[in-house]
Order: C-alpha cells, then sequence, then structure tokens
C-alpha cells in the first residue's frame, strides 16, 4: 500500500507521546514494505523538498505557517496519490486539509489521535475534524471516550494499543536496583506522593525502591523520601534509556503506577511483559487499569494504604524476569492492526 502520513510538526521540532507514536508507526509500516512518506513542515538544511530520517521519507509540504501548510497540503496529497491518508489531530487545521484530499481523492481518511494534544474543545475546526474522517485511533478507551465526547462517531473510533520492542527484553541481562519500580515523568501528573506513603507503611520490611523519571518535581520528591525516613531505601535514578530501564524491570518484582494521567501506561506495559506485577493505583484521566483488567499478577488500588498491602501481597508471587502473555503488544502484532485496518477501509470502497 502506498500510505501517505500527515504531520505538519516532527519529532525534530516537538518531541512529544503523539509525535514519537505517529512516526514510529510509520517507520514499522515502511519497514514491512509498504509505501510511506511523512508530509510535514522542511525542518532539514538544503533546497531538496525530500529527506529521508532513520529510514523514512519525510516531504516538505511547506517551510511557513500552519496556514501556508494547510493550503498546500491537499495538492501535494492528491499528486501522490496515496492509498490510505493517516493524519495527526494537531493542529486541526491539517485534518481539515487531509479531508479536502480524502473527499476529492476519494481516499480514506485515518485519524491518530493520542491524548496528549494541547487542543480547546470549543474549536470548532476540531469538532468537525474529529468527526469525518474515517476511522479515528487511540491508543486506549479512556482517549476513545474523549474522543466521542467531542463528536466523533463511535463506530468509526478503534483502539490500537502502544506497542513494545520484544527483542530488547531478550538481549538485556536483569539488574538489582530495587524490589519495587516506578517510572513516569517527575510532573503535576506523576503522583509518586502516594507510592512514597505506602511504602512508607513498610518501614519495618526489607524493601528497595527505584524511581526512573526526571522532572520540576524530583527535588520535591527527594525531600519527601527524607521526611518519611525511607530515603535510604529509595534511589532516584533520573532519566535513563530503554535497555536500563528493561533492565532494572527484569530484576524488580513490583511496577507500582500511581500517575494521574496516563493516554496509554507504556511503562506499565514494559514492567509487566518483564515479568513484573502490577500494582495499579486507580485514576479517573489514567487508562492503566485498562491493562491489568483480566491479569491476575495483578492488584487494583485506591489509596496509598492499598498500595502498602498490594506490595506486601506481592511476595506470594513468584519472581520472573518475562511474560508472554503480552507478547500481544509487539511491534509486529501491534502494527498488523493497522494494516488490517487499511484493508477493511480500502475493501469497503472496492480499493483493494
Amino acid at each position: 500500500m502506498r500510505i501517505a502520513f500527515v504531520s505538519m510538526e516532527t519529532t525534530r521540532q516537538a518531541d512529544t507521546v503523539g509525535a514519537r507514536r505517529f512516526e514510529r508507526i510509520a517507520r514499522l509500516l515502511d519497514a514491512r514494505g509498504h509505501e510511506v512518506t511523512l508530509f510535514c513542515q522542511q525542518w532539514w538544511d538544503g533546497e531538496s523538498d525530500e529527506f529521508e530520517d532513520d529510514g523514512l521519507t519525510h516531504r516538505a509540504v511547506t517551510l511557513g505557517s500552519s496556514s501556508s501548510f494547510a493550503l498546500r497540503l491537499p495538492t501535494q496529497l492528491l499528486r501522490y496519490r496515496p492509498d490510505i491518508i493517516h493524519v495527526r489531530a494537531t493542529p486541526p487545521g491539517q485534518v481539515m486539509a487531509a479531508l479536502t484530499a480524502s473527499k476529492l481523492g476519494r481516499i480514506p481518511l485515518v485519524l491518530e489521535w493520542a491524548g496528549d494534544e494541547m487542543l480547546d474543545s470549543s474549536d470548532r475546526f476540531l469538532t468537525t475534524a474529529v468527526k469525518r474522517p474515517t476511522r479515528v485511533i487511540t491508543p486506549s478507551e479512556l482517549i476513545r471516550t474523549e474522543v466521542r465526547e467531542l463528536g466523533a462517531d463511535g463506530n468509526r473510533t478503534i483502539v490500537i494499543p502502544e506497542s513494545i520492542d520484544w527483542s530488547v527484553l531478550e538481549a538485556v541481562s536483569p539488574k538489582e536496583n530495587g524490589e519495587i519500580v516506578y517510572a513516569h515523568r517527575l510532573d503535576e501528573t506523576a503522583n509518586l506522593g502516594d507510592l512514597l506513603l505506602g511504602l512508607a507503611e513498610l518501614r519495618t520490611r526489607d524493601w528497595s525502591a527505584t524511581i526512573i523519571g526526571d522532572g520540576p518535581l524530583r527535588e520535591e520528591y527527594e525531600q519527601e523520601t527524607a521526611d518519611l525516613r525511607i530515603d535510604d531505601r529509595v534511589e532516584f535514578v533520573g532519566e535513563i534509556d530503554r535497555e536500563e530501564r528493561v533492565s532494572i524491570y527484569q530484576g524488580a518484582h513490583v511496577f507500582a503506577q500511581t500517575a494521574r494521567r496516563e493516554e496509554f501506561p507504556t511503562e506499565l506495559l514494559w514492567a509487566l511483559a518483564c515479568g513484573c506485577l502490577g500494582v495499579v493505583e486507580y485514576q479517573a484521566e489514567s487508562s492503566a487499569h485498562e491493562l491489568i483488567e483480566n491479569y491476575d499478577r495483578s492488584f487494583r488500588v485506591t489509596n496509598p494504604q492499598q498500595i502498602a498491602d498490594a506490595i506486601a501481597a506481592s511476595g506470594e508471587y513468584e519472581r520472573r524476569e518475562s511474560d508472554e502473555r503480552w507478547s500481544e503488544f509487539t511491534h509486529g502484532e501491534v502494527i498488523q492492526q493497522y494494516v488490517s485496518m487499511y484493508q477493511k477501509l480500502l475493501d469497503e470502497r472496492g480499493m483493494f
């Protein structure tokens, strides 16, 4: 298939969760032999309107503003003659422009809505943009609900989760950093305090914990561990790469998920795949509880005392360094869901 991906800004300009997800999907499809081009603002030097970055072809629509990008995009898409147009939700103007090309060329339009977009729900372009694509893809039921509340047709929305590279699990060795591990950016959504309070309830037990991530609230959380007199057993390791994270997960026994906002709990998924037990605190704006809904090596909790109780109970479970249950979330398995969706859309239009 020939697939046009549309994102005015790439990870080179705004390295967000949604941008990384979008480009990862494009690269995985390209690696499977599909013809994929990402239409974007030019961010590279030189006069060429195409640039290959890490195996993915980028095509410059414009050097200018979002308005000029939206004006030029339909013509470029129609010249490319894709089988599918796949567009990010932000800015809404690029979705409207992609819709124009979709209608003129009778090309199925897929909207990728990651959930981390900073958008104004009163924007009429946004509400129009979310109603008219052929399909809207979200990473979780939480985000699917948010999109439907903006006006998306429930019959046109699909959940396709994040994916992981299983080969990383097979390539690293367990690192004995701590029995309990937590990973999230240490910002206003981290809610690490609930885990620290739970750990403080377990002072008389033998445990150690590793906190992965950095952010504006790191010093506050480090001070809180000192105030709770557990700083000798809690290590803050900051921002580390994927291989080191996986190594720590494989050496741990429990992954604690307490963040208030998770569009998709990617670190929890990695930890579960590495054999960790999941202790997940329910949060209204987090999809983490969805992941463990039918998983017996997990605990769903609502407060610090229950976190403490769950960690105490985790000793009854065997230790693992991987869990094949989560192999359905590998890159290959998840990208096949996109391919199957594309094929169905083309079948419906008599084009495949």
